[in-house]
């Protein structure tokens, strides 16, 4: 009996792991509920102070499930005429992939290094448990509405690569953790070192335009460039809020009719969607711009627009018209290549595994960083790119550019309601041609003119590291020679008498 007691409840036995399903389980579920929660709180508290709401309590908890819903990308239905809603909110989601890695980390980290996913799925059943209940109760009447089957199935697959995301990733520490343990106490395996990959595509590209061990360099100028453009639009989105004049624009005044609540629900709506408008102004500065309803366009080049709702962020549109002054943010794009075009053509100068020919203990020897050294032959992976394989590196980071920019272009646009209002967002096919054409354009010249530059500049770092030594010495020999004068001088001399 007493060992039928310490038993966990429902533990699953074998490669599921090692810890109880239910708790999991639950794991699953309060992310849900906490995620839920912050979307619940302000809505209803907005429902408290509103002094003639049109709803009851009940319809205020309905509109907080649709917009938690709407936060991981599911579509709702807006008003009578059903018409779609799909622009989603990416703070939510932010939100919602954040809990969920979180959550998928610390149910994973209990398993230990070897890979495990039944910690991981039970998470992800719990809080697709909380999902379906959410859209059920928001699939009957209501000013916004859930379609169960389509909404549940577009939040299990953002939960599902989330919780994977995060489940991975705290496998890759766990296995790091004890690859470091077991290099201490033995011998190192060389069999089982991790292998470095690389995209199929370049296994045909000529051995002399090959980028040899380029990978994480081109994953990290693409983020640089990815980040960089998203630093374009905030600046272009805060410009155009200071120029407009947002907290004291028309729409807000507007609102202020209706009530302290209905502003207050206006901002706060506002700084949800502020990452999408973030996205819009990074497409704005690529140049194709974005569109703001059917049949506009709001580019640098001109702005073609119509009726749109009186919402905040709709006031930081440009007049329309031509561009004229506004064609100047295309430089944006400019300066957001110049730090991956760094990037790459310091890599390409001095080969990507320049950091692994210095050992742990500081000295110039290579090192494996298991303790062991490269053998003579290794060093060549180490020469200066061909500026043909710089080139490549540079076109293989604009590709991965680019389909980031479309697929964050995707992301922020959508549907505000049926008609006019049917297409919101960047193309975004036009957003990430765009960005791969300016990246190529900006960084291969860029990494071409660095990989150049960089012995030039480490010959004057040698000539004046080598001045610097001799003019130290010269220093110190002239110091002495005048102490020794100085002795001498002083020194007393001896009297003939």
């Amino acid at each position: 009996m007493t060992q039928l007691m310490g038993r966990p409840i429902l533990e699953v036995p074998g490669e599921l792991g090692a810890g109880p399903v239910l708790a999991d389980l639950l794991a699953g579920v309060r992310t849900a509920l906490l995620g839920l929660a912050v979307v619940a709180v302000p809505v209803l508290g907005l429902w408290v102070v509103t002094p003639y709401a049109d709803d009851g309590a009940a319809g205020a908890a309905r509109l907080a499930g649709a917009l938690w819903l709407l936060g991981h990308g599911a579509p709702v239905l807006r008003g009578g005429l059903d018409a779609p809603l799909t622009v989603t909110p990416l703070l939510l989601s932010l939100l919602a992939v954040g809990q969920l890695h979180r959550a998928g980390a610390r149910v994973a980290a209990r398993r230990g290094a070897r890979v495990r996913w039944g910690g991981p799925a039970a998470v992800w059943a719990g809080y697709c448990a909380v999902a379906l209940a959410v859209a059920v109760q928001c699939s009957g009447a209501g000013l916004f509405r859930a379609r169960v089957l389509p909404d549940v199935l577009v939040v299990a697959l953002l939960a599902a690569a989330a919780t994977a995301a995060g489940a991975r990733s705290a496998h890759r520490t766990a296995a790091r953790q004890a690859a470091r343990r077991e290099a201490r106490s033995a011998l190192p395996d060389r069999s089982t070192g991790p292998v470095a990959a690389w995209w199929l595509l370049l296994d045909r590209v000529p051995g002399w335009a090959r980028p040899v061990g380029a990978a994480p360099v081109v994953r990290a100028a693409a983020l640089a460039a990815v980040a960089g453009l998203v630093a374009a639009g905030a600046l272009l989105v805060a410009v155009a809020a200071v120029l407009a004049g947002v907290g004291g624009g028309g729409p807000a005044m507007a609102a202020l009719g209706h009530g302290p609540a209905a502003v207050a629900g206006l901002l706060l709506l506002s700084v949800l969607l502020l990452p999408n408008a973030v996205l819009w102004g990074t497409a704005y500065a690529l140049g194709p711009g974005f569109a703001a309803g059917t049949g506009t366009v709001v580019a640098p080049s001109g702005a073609a627009l119509g009726p749109v709702p009186e919402f905040p962020l709709f006031a930081l549109l440009p007049e329309p018209g031509a561009g004229g002054w506004r064609l100047l943010v295309c430089l944006l794009p400019v300066l957001a290549g110049a730090v991956p075009a760094l990037l790459l053509g310091r890599a390409a100068a001095a080969g990507p595994d320049q950091d692994r020919h210095q050992g742990r203990d500081g000295h110039d020897g290579p090192d494996h960083g298991d303790g062991e050294e490269y053998e003579p032959g290794e060093e060549a992976a180490a020469a200066p790119w061909h500026p043909a394989a710089t080139a490549v590196a540079a076109l293989a980071a604009a590709l991965l550019t680019g389909a980031a920019a479309a697929a964050l272009g995707w992301l922020s646009g959508g549907a505000l309601a049926g008609g006019r209002m049917a297409e919101l967002g960047p193309v975004p096919w036009r957003t990430g041609l765009a960005a791969a054409g300016w990246f190529a354009v900006v960084a291969v010249p860029g990494a071409l003119l660095v990989r150049g530059w960089a012995p030039a500049a480490r010959r004057l770092d040698g000539l004046g590291g080598a001045f610097a030594v001799r003019a130290r010495r010269s220093a110190l020999l002239l110091r002495a020679r005048a102490y020794a004068v100085v002795l001498r001088l002083g020194r007393p001399t001896d009297d003939p008498d």
